[in-house]
């Protein structure tokens, strides 16, 4: 499988990378068996990027996905803290907890508008001081954020932006608003014209775009600047399918069955706005009593229509 350079870290990487969010215990909660054998599965494959982060809880998966293998793929993992001491922690835990001396790229997990960066400054503190000491290569930040996207480009210590983007602009903020996809490609052009490498997030918006499956892969990857694009796979045919598509192999009329996937709302990303309540045409979305939107599936439609007006991009489909 062909790879592709990340700007200027020198880390080269599939185009398409593993999201492990997916296995873990938020969303499929598959064993570690069945979920470190689809793993594997997708590195046997030639795929040799993953994607986890502290918050996921997934470094089991990974850890016993790689034991006894020679694979060594590119690793990169977050964490949401804004402290020195506590991203010190986050990098030694996942040093530890994935069995490496070394973790390729480390991020700010998920920054938003100011002054949220502002109050990570601790944190960011210790990822320069870490890839200084060589036990981190390359460090940056994810976000939904066009702006917290644009201001990446501008600071010359960061290596790598991973931004959320789809052919829907289902999830893209800007500032207290909504961004647009436009915006976002042009924040992702921008810094790899300054020679950050970026792999993107979201390209099915949380699942709720699997079914334009083809017309979604195309959009994202013909975007400028882009190195990779991170997907989550459950199980192993649909590992096959994103082999297919980047051998150019896949059937031109592919549409995956969707049909036994539900919605979901992540309790960690909703803020308990209300915005999918008065769109939900059939009353399947209340209040729970942590004051986090949740899904009735007894009476749930599967429509989608509560995805789009999500300001966070918390309503996911698996």
């Amino acid at each position: 499988m062909r790879k592709n350079i990340l700007g200027s870290t020198g880390l080269e990487v599939t185009p398409v990378g593993f999201g492990v969010l997916t296995i873990g215990k938020t969303q499929l909660n598959s064993s570690l068996e069945d979920g470190s054998s689809v793993l594997r599965y997708a590195l046997e494959c030639g795929i040799n990027f993953l994607d986890t982060a502290q918050y996921y809880d997934t470094y089991p998966y990974i850890k016993h996905a790689l034991k006894g293998t020679n694979f060594e793929p590119v690793i990169v993992s977050k964490c949401l803290d804004p402290s020195y001491s506590q991203m010190k922690f986050a990098v030694e835990e996942a040093r530890r907890e994935m069995d490496r001396d070394v973790i390729d790229i480390f991020l700010l997990h998920e920054v938003r508008t100011s002054p949220d960066w502002e109050n990570r400054t601790g944190a960011w503190e210790y990822l320069q001081e870490a890839k200084l000491k060589g036990i981190v290569k390359a460090i940056g930040v994810s976000t939904h954020h066009v702006d917290v996207a644009e201001k990446a480009a501008e600071i010359p210590e960061l290596d790598v932006l991973f931004p959320l983007i789809n052919f829907k602009g289902l999830g893209i903020r800007k500032k207290n608003g909504a961004g647009s996809k436009e915006e976002m490609a042009s924040a992702i052009k921008k810094n790899a014209d300054c020679n950050k490498g970026v792999f993107t997030m979201k390209v099915f918006g949380g699942g709720n775009l699997t079914g334009h499956y083809l017309q979604a892969l195309d959009y994202v990857s013909s975007l400028p600047g882009v190195g990779s694009m991170m997907i989550g796979f459950g199980y192993h045919h649909e590992v096959d399918k994103i082999v297919e598509y980047l051998e150019g192999s896949i059937d031109g009329n592919y549409i995956p069955d969707i049909s036994k996937k539900k919605i979901h709302i992540d309790e960690g990303d909703c803020e308990g706005c209300g915005a999918c309540i008065g769109k939900c045409p059939n009353k399947a979305i209340r209040f729970n009593k942590k004051g986090s939107a949740e899904v009735n599936h007894d009476i749930c439609l599967t429509c989608g229509y509560c995805a789009p007006v999500c300001p966070v991009r918390a309503i996911i489909m698996f």
